[in-house]
Formats: C-alpha cells, structure tokens, sequence
C-alpha cells in the first residue's frame, strides 16, 4: 500500500492565497494613506495660524461713526493648550484715522484701541469673551474666535469727518487728494499681558507672534460707508 501523503491546505486552496494578497495589499494602501494623511494635516493646521483681514469698512450709527474689522483667527497649538490651562490670552483691536497733507505732516483725525480678553473656565469647560465689565460665554472655542474677529472701534464724531473741496496738489513728485481719509485697522495678541514665564518664550519664538498687521484704506469725504475686500494694504 502506498502511504498517503498530507497535503497542506493552503496548496489546495489557492483562492485563499490570492484572498491574503489581497488583504495585505489593502492594509497596505491603508497605510500609505494614514501616513499621508498624517503629514498633510499639520500643515493645513498651520497654514491657518494667524490673523488675517477679511473686510474693513466706515459705516455710519445713530451716534456717528465706527471703523469696522473682521478677520479670521487661527491660534497656534501652544496658545490653545495654554487656554485650555486657565491661561487667559489678551487681544488688541486698533484703529486709526488719518488725513494726508500735501504741505505737512498727515493729520491724526482719530486714534481708538479696545482690549478683548478670551479665556477658559476647566470647571464650567465654556470658553469667555471679556470686553471691560461686559463678558459672553460659549460652548466651542470656535464659537468665542467668531465674535472675537469681529471688532468695532469706538465712536467716531461725525464732526471729525468735515466734507471739505478737495483738490491735487503736486509736491515732490507725488500727488495726493486733500480731503480724504486714510483708515487703518489692525488686530494682535497682547503678549505684554502673558505670565512672566510665557513672555520670555514670546521673545524667542513664533507660538506666540499673532499680529494681523495694518490694514489701511482710503475713504473720501462723501462716501457714508466704504467697504474694501482684504488685500489691499
């Protein structure tokens, strides 16, 4: 009698071999994609660290005048993980309103700031919008940076803002109109009002440098309200 022989599963089987090819090919592929997916993310995180100017524009109140900034926010992941530590973070909102003059220094017409203080509460786990006496909880901190970039500078007195002819003058090889306006808006983080500790490494690196930097646009006497899209400096 011949001695039967076992014959491994796997070589009667084949359909199983080319099933665990396949299976490894797809663990495979998972793998390239969560690697990429791994490095695209910090960088689109990154990209949107800043402040950034969306629209700046004079519009015209019951009591007068107010320049009017939003912007779009993204904090660094060292400044989240500081509020999500009770550390408060401070902001600065800015406005400016100036007058070129041919024959002089620019008229100053208007000089406003306000104070915004965003911060956490870990026992509550709502997020703080603090203007003065005046504050705002929300759930999200994307909620509390959506009404932080929107500022509005204080009032401004219709007085101040005096149609008045204008004309070109030449000087120097430049021309300017007599009688326009320069605005500037401009939003930052206050790191003179971070812990001691935490303005020491504000001075040596960029976790946190938040600035949008000045954004300035020309407004002519007889416009009531003037409204530039961002990207024009």
């Amino acid at each position: 009698m011949t001695e039967d022989r076992k014959i491994p599963a796997m070589l009667l089987r084949p359909d199983k071999v080319v099933r665990l090819g396949l299976a490894g090919f797809k663990r495979g592929i998972i793998a390239f994609l969560c690697l990429l997916f791994s490095i695209l993310c910090p960088l689109s995180s990154a990209t949107a660290e800043g402040i950034y100017v969306n629209k700046a524009e004079l519009r015209l109140d019951e009591d007068g005048y107010h320049l009017s900034a939003s912007y779009d926010i993204g904090l660094t992941q060292v400044m989240q993980q500081a509020l999500s530590r009770g550390i408060p973070l401070y902001f600065v909102g800015e406005f400016s309103l100036t007058r070129p003059r041919w024959y002089w220094m620019d008229q100053d017409v208007f000089q406003g700031e306000q104070t915004i203080k965003l911060s956490y509460n870990v026992l509550t786990r709502q997020y703080r919008i603090s203007r003065g006496s005046l504050f705002q909880n929300f759930a999200s901190l994307e909620d509390a940076l959506n009404i932080l970039a929107r500022q509005n500078s204080p009032v401004i007195p219709a007085e101040l803002l005096k149609k008045e002819e204008g004309y070109i003058a030449e000087w120097t090889d430049w021309i300017k109109r007599e009688g326009n306006y320069i605005a500037a808006v401009r939003l930052r983080l206050d790191n003179a009002q971070l812990p001691k500790l935490l303005q020491v490494n504000a001075l040596s690196g960029s976790d946190w440098t938040l600035n949008s930097g000045w954004y300035r646009w020309e407004i002519s006497p007889e416009a009531m309200t003037v409204s530039n899209p961002a990207g024009t400096k």
